[in-house]
């Protein structure tokens, strides 16, 4: 029975439902203490005096620790493998704690206790006096003359690059039409259920053991090592079940500073756990950025320059640096045809909370921009804005002239069709012309695609460790990190599945442990399914090829003539049974004469990557006289090659969306102009969708087969999020007429801008439309 391509339940489904299943907030040990972190109450600044006397006496209070009393060494903290050359290492600009406050809330000092409140009494006994700065929120405060630095001899740039492939000049000569325009996302916050946590300890043999909420435990292992300067043998990272991480959690936030507290305790474990607002601005967000596209082409649609300049703001720290910029740029180049094509990317500190990695690794942010930018210019030429996308889009087989990446295969087209006959395109924008009144419907798409991992960029390293258990089932143990996505479930479909066995006998472990689970990179970029997943089939073929030759020797049956199925060696042929697999286990163990456990134990560094298509389309309702906007239907499109359980990759899709629209109606980071302070870190303020916020969404995949993955399979865990935004933007514009080139789309920014565009306006003291 094939089980990948089916919609089997999530192996840890039950569990989580019942509460078995333990977080870091579950663990508890003997003489555990709680810490506690004082954060800075100016956004762009020093501390000039501080003193925690009476922090110190207060009793229960074990330590307090301040930034003059940490390593002086700065670290990185992005969730990015190590790499040898230098020149390609992440930012290392972070302390434990900080005298130089670069962000509202910032780490200043720490606090250890025996309890929670015994802890916060401590921090409101410590005095500070500050010598303030202007804060710096935006690309102007961050590149004007005599600006203060944010970091020393920056300028307040951390990276800068770009290209120019072709002619540009020659080709905007050419155009028969020239468009111009500028776009701006805005900071979200990932607003995992499950808030940042750690416990840390010393252990018997002087190692730091850390308990964490984290995508990455291996490459966490490194970054502690980094920040508390010991070798990274002396570090072991545990990660238990994981409430949610959407990439803030690919970053190494709370571990290291909760690791050295540990050790300025006699190693007695120490819980650092922030709070719901702390969340909000220590931990990191999606980068708010700035566009300006100019777009050449030919009254017959074709697509011949593109020049884009981007800014990208990341608040007090490098956090993944440039790196999400320079992603930003390739969709520039790789999305649709140009004759000739450039892009500047300027990546900047300001004094807002670090952005890091959040679902899409800035792609949402430019594909706003761009499919705003493609539909704007298509309605500029009188064309329909589907043709005037599949006129320019690459077909199967584009290389990324940069990259080297292939398109091996590309659905994008089908994706589309398939979307347009969801919607009832045609029929809708029939409907929709020439109406009047202060509710007006429209419909718009907007499409995207995406890499699978990181390479050539990254490295691309995963394991997978096998063992045949004494009953015939298998332990399965990989690196790849389980965070909510199901990832444990796909691993053991495709374990199942090679070797041949029933989906219940194969068990995998969903801790990771860095002293015992195989290495892997972390759960980011879409990759597990594409990268693991190779090191997992490899495994499993290890296996199934061990246990045909232990047959062989059983009963002298040449192996080439033997399969396994459901648990049994059968004749390739007839599918006779002929041994259990649980008879051969048992041989392996426990046979006097020739015992020899089977298992398998594979490491995959793959050299390949796969782009990953798709596209959104929505129809809303407007109201004028509110701005309010309703999503009356959405759909979702993906060609993410073999769907390798569509029951979980339909709940991807789901979540994707909400995401989306979450991030084009609702969802924006404020802060106070005077002073940096943030204005809505809580859950009351800041905007999420709730359920009765989310309308129904549609998902529909294209299957591909591509060539370079273990199954056929493509990214998937980030592209939902990708379109959302700017497909609801395109039909809004469709409804009235009115371009909103911001993120998000509120009901005071449309209502503004449908007054200015004459939609709306005041009559005797009163709004009229």
């Amino acid at each position: 029975m094939p089980l990948v391509g089916e919609s089997v339940a999530r192996i840890d489904g039950v569990g989580k439902v019942c509460g078995r299943a333990q977080y870091v907030d579950d663990i508890f040990m003997r003489d555990l203490l709680y810490a506690k972190v004082f954060r800075s109450t100016i956004a762009n600044g020093r501390v000039k005096r501080i003193d925690t006397g009476k922090a110190k006496a207060l009793p229960g209070v074990e330590a307090v620790v301040t930034f003059e009393e940490v390593p002086g060494h700065p670290f990185p903290t992005a969730g990015h493998p190590y790499s040898t050359d230098p020149s390609h290492q992440d930012v290392a600009d972070r302390n434990l704690l900080s005298g130089r406050i670069r962000l509202y809330g910032d780490e200043i000092a720490a606090v250890v206790a025996v309890d929670e409140l015994t802890a916060e009494k401590a921090l409101r006994l410590i005095e500070v006096e500050y010598e303030e700065y202007p804060p710096i929120l935006t690309v102007s405060d961050a590149l004007k003359e005599g600006a203060v630095e944010i970091h020393a001899n920056t300028g307040n740039v951390i990276k800068k690059t770009g290209y120019e492939l072709g002619d540009l000049a020659q080709a905007f000569n050419e155009a028969d039409y020239i468009l111009e325009d500028q776009f701006k996302t805005s900071v979200v916050q990932h607003c995992a259920m499950e808030n940042h946590s750690a416990v840390a300890y010393v252990d018997a043999q002087d190692r730091v053991v850390v308990y964490t909420s984290t995508q990455i435990p291996h490459i966490c292992r490194r970054v502690v090592g980094q920040a508390l300067g010991i070798p990274w043998g002396r570090v072991r990272v545990v990660k238990p079940a994981v409430g949610g991480g959407f990439g803030s959690k690919q970053d190494v936030v709370v571990e290291p500073l909760a690791a050295f507290l540990a050790t300025r305790v006699n190693g007695r474990p120490v819980k650092l756990e922030l709070t719901r607002e702390e969340t909000f601005i220590a931990t990191r967000t999606r980068h708010s950025m700035e566009y300006a596209f100019r777009s050449g082409v030919k009254k017959d649609g074709t697509l011949l320059a593109r020049k884009a300049h981007i800014f990208s703001l990341n608040g007090g720290y490098a956090s993944h640096g440039h790196s999400i910029g320079a992603k930003c740029s390739g969709t520039v180049r790789v999305q649709y045809k140009q004759k000739a094509v450039a892009c500047e990317v300027s990546t900047l500190y300001t004094s807002m909370p670090a952005a890091g990695a959040m679902r899409g690794y800035g792609i949402p942010q430019v594909t706003f921009a761009l499919e705003c930018h493609m539909e704007d210019l298509a309605r500029a030429i009188g064309m329909d804005p589907i043709a005037f996308r599949l006129k320019n889009f690459h077909d199967a087989g584009f290389v990324d002239p940069l990259s080297g990446v292939k398109a091996h295969t590309c659905g994008i087209k089908e994706c589309i069709e398939k979307g347009k006959e969801l919607i009832q395109w045609d029929k809708k924008k029939q409907r929709f012309r020439d109406q009047s009144g202060t509710k007006r419907r429209g419909v718009g798409m907007a499409c995207f695609y995406y890499g699978t991992g990181t390479w050539p960029v990254g490295l691309e390293l995963a394991g997978a460790r096998i063992v045949l258990n004494q009953d015939g089932s298998i332990g399965l143990q990989i690196g790849a990190t389980e965070i909510g996505q199901g990832s444990d479930t796909v691993f053991t479909q495709m374990a199942a599945e090679t070797i041949g066995i029933p989906l219940d006998w194969v068990h995998v472990s969903s801790e990771q442990d860095t002293d015992i689970s195989p290495f892997d990179t972390g759960a980011y970029a879409s990759r597990q399914t594409y990268v693991s997943g190779w090191a997992v089939k490899k495994a499993a073929a290890e296996i199934k090829n061990k246990i045909l030759e232990r047959a062989q020797r059983m009963k002298d049956i040449p192996a080439p003539a033997l399969d396994v199925t459901a648990g049994w060696v059968v004749y390739k042929q007839t599918g006779e049974k002929l041994l259990s697999l649980e008879s051969i286990a048992l041989d392996c163990y426990y046979n006097t004469a020739a015992a020899a456990p089977i298992t398998a134990d594979v490491s995959c560094n793959i050299h390949t990557n796969a782009f990953a298509y798709g596209c959104t389309f929505a129809a809303v309702e407007v109201d004028l006289a509110t701005g309010k906007v309703d999503v009356l239907e959405i759909y979702n499109i993906h060609d993410s090659g073999k769907i390798i359980n569509p029951g979980l990759a339909a709940a991807q899709v789901h979540g994707g969306v909400s995401m989306g629209i979450g991030y084009a109606l609702y969802e924006q980071m404020l802060f106070d102009p005077k002073t940096g302070k943030p204005l809505n870190n809580n859950l009351l303020d800041y905007k999420l969708m709730t359920a009765a916020d989310t309308p129904d969404i549609g998902v529909a995949f294209v299957e591909t087969d591509d060539p370079t993955a273990p199954f056929g399979n493509k990214a998937l865990g980030e592209p939902p999020a990708i379109s959302p935004a700017p497909a609801i933007r395109n039909a809004i514009l469709d409804a009235t007429g009115v371009k909103i080139n911001e993120l998000p789309m509120t009901p005071q920014r449309l209502f503004e801008a449908f007054r200015q565009a004459g939609l709306v306006g005041q009559q005797g003291g009163r709004q009229h439309v």
